[in-house]
């Protein structure tokens, strides 16, 4: 049996003697799928020791390869640290901030947009950085995003050619966050046509 139909049968969290019973196989043999499930991504462990050791089964791999998602860069570079509500992890890649910063605006979400301004001053590769923004459609919201991060710190200087690049995509919705616009930044609106979500009063978290 493929470990994806193991892990799709196994689906959940289980103990040892669970995975017995749900495939209906000797210890020995449990021991060795569930081995083999761990090496492939599909398995992650907890307990242990005094605690019986329970394994969290899904059939998208959720361990092994999986590396730092949104959620990780966000609290490892920004000042504005982030609950994570959902489980974001990325399978096949390393995530660089240079995506992350896009991929948090494209998700629409107040919080994570202000967050990812703290992300522009670890920026290695503004040609990068347009890339992503451009895949994620969100090329000329992350250009105004900068010029809102510059008027509350010091960040790294962009490129005229990066800039030209944001501010000449199309997009299909003015809104960073749905329904949220503010007066404080007009200015900053008419340069890249699109509807900035924060008050300057949202921006005094990166003064404390």
């Amino acid at each position: 049996m493929e470990s994806i139909k193991i892990a799709k049968k196994l689906e959940g969290l289980n103990t040892l003697k669970i995975v017995q019973q749900k495939l209906s196989v000797r210890k020995s043999t449990a021991i060795k799928m569930l081995s083999i499930l761990r090496k492939d991504g599909f398995v992650e462990t907890a307990g242990g020791g005094k605690k019986p050791r329970l394994y969290k089964i899904s059939p998208v791999r959720i361990a092994g390869k999986e590396h730092l998602g949104i959620y990780d860069i966000i609290n490892k570079y920004s000042k504005i640290k982030l609950w994570e509500p959902y489980y974001h992890k990325v399978m096949d890649r390393k995530l660089e901030v240079e995506e992350a910063l896009p991929m948090a605006v494209a998700d629409g979400n107040f919080r994570l947009a202000l967050a990812s301004l703290g992300l522009f001053n670890f920026i290695k590769s503004w040609s990068k950085l347009a890339y992503y923004s451009k895949k994620y459609n969100v090329a000329r919201k992350v250009g105004a995003l900068y010029d809102v991060a510059k008027t509350i710190m010091r960040v790294k200087r962009m490129d005229k050619r990066t800039r030209n690049a944001l501010m000449k995509s199309k997009i299909k919705s003015k809104h960073i966050v749905k329904y949220a616009r503010t007066k404080d930044f007009n200015s900053l609106e008419k340069i890249w046509n699109v509807h900035i979500p924060f008050n300057k009063s949202d921006l005094t978290r990166y003064k404390e």
